[in-house]
């Protein structure tokens, strides 16, 4: 069914990366709804490396009921992403996760593992890597399902679905271009905590309970259903967790992908919004060591994404407009794309770590609901930077 999960186009694959857009509102941007005209709180932040790989195996998972698909022997391609507190060098932290991951590369994992189900495969993985710091750790087995190792080693299955839906949102000012009936293809992600019940049904009671849900969303403008008269991606994320807060046990985290730049995520106590953005520059390297080839000028595609936490406004049904925080990012984008960031005034060296630093510190005034950056290198490295109390969540 149309509704059920998707495979992902390669602007949306990359989910740990990041994003942001242009307009000019000059004096204005204090006085916009939901924005704060106090300074933000001073709050310690924090760093973590981002590192993702990929390995290719085939398995059987003799566990499955008789006559499913799965127990035949089959192959996938897993991404794997980890998350690794406290450190800058995303570079390190890629490598060491793809060593980690080379052993299971173009094998039978049956081999290997007892059962190699995506569980065993994150904790395989896991006892692998270095433990000297705390580190989340994601498995894929299919663009539309994997699991999340938490910090504390906890289990969140997940799953994708997209549904096609139309919407408008009824209180914005006149002309506001969201005010017009308009459609997406939207997509969203449940992680659950895994329960008491066998791995393989551990996905398949997400999909029942999604299933009424996405029947109601599918093909239908969200805002005839009851509840979702202002369909704003946040109203929409609480939607969905009161009805499946009830129905699947454990939920632990709703993404709502409004487009493929920009979305929300709820945990049942705070909403967090994301845009993301690319931008193009040069750089070169200057504290690396000799005969490492960041030490030459060289570039990459950038991918930025902000993370802002805010009380809903009661009035327009979402935290912060999507286009007052492209508005109030267009200057930082401004000075960055196109050009060389070891060049920025301020930056000492343009690593990944200290363009985040450099970005928070412009931004902290003009979007103060900004609590995390992430900025990715490349599609395989970056750094996340928090300086949320709560740190940073789930990745998604």
């Amino acid at each position: 069914m149309p509704f059920t999960p998707f495979h992902m186009g390669p602007g949306v694959a990359i989910s740990a990366i990041a994003g942001i857009l242009s307009l000019h509102l000059g004096d204005t941007c204090g006085k916009l709804p939901g924005f704060r005209t106090s300074a933000p709180r001073p709050m310690k932040q924090h760093i973590h490396a981002l590192a993702q790989t990929h390995f290719h195996a085939a398995r059987r998972l003799d566990a499955m009921p008789r006559g499913h698909p799965a127990r035949r022997r089959h192959g996938h391609r897993f991404r794997v992403r980890l998350r690794v507190a406290g450190e800058e060098d995303c570079e390190g932290a890629r490598v060491r996760l793809a060593e980690a991951a080379v052993a299971l590369d173009y094998q039978d994992l049956d081999q290997l593992l007892e059962q190699p189900e995506d569980t065993r495969l994150a904790r395989w993985l896991g006892d692998r890597l270095d433990r000297s710091s705390p580190f989340a750790l994601d498995l894929a087995s299919t663009p539309f399902q994997g699991l999340t190792l938490d910090g504390g080693g906890v289990a969140h299955y997940w799953r994708r679905y997209r549904f096609e839906a139309a919407h408008r949102l009824p209180n914005v000012p006149e002309g506001h271009k969201c005010g017009r009936m308009h459609g997406h293809g939207f997509e969203v992600i449940l992680h659950a905590r895994a329960d008491a019940r066998p791995s393989w049904m551990q996905h398949s009671r997400i999909d029942g309970a999604w299933t009424p849900l996405g029947e109601q969303l599918h093909h239908a403008c969200l805002n005839d259903l009851p509840g979702l008269e202002n369909p704003t991606s946040e109203m929409l994320s609480l939607w969905l967790w009161k009805r499946l807060s009830t129905s699947l046990e454990g939920l632990s985290w709703i993404t709502v992908r409004e487009t493929a730049n920009a979305g929300c995520h709820y945990d049942g106590k705070d909403l967090r919004i994301w845009k993301e953005q690319d931008f193009e520059s040069a750089l070169t390297l200057k504290t690396i060591q000799d005969g490492i080839g960041q030490r030459r000028l060289h570039g990459h595609s950038y991918r930025i994404r902000l993370h802002l936490t805010a009380p809903l406004d009661a009035i327009y049904g979402w935290t912060v407009d999507y286009g007052d925080v492209k508005a109030l990012f267009k200057p930082i984008y401004t000075a960055i794309d196109h050009y060389r960031l070891d060049h920025l005034d301020g930056i000492e060296d343009a690593t990944a770590a200290n363009i985040a630093g450099w970005i928070r510190e412009r931004m902290g005034q003009r979007l103060p609901q900004l609590d995390r950056i992430d900025l990715f290198e490349t599609p395989d490295r970056g750094v996340l930077l928090s300086w949320s109390p709560d740190g940073p969540a789930l990745p998604a």
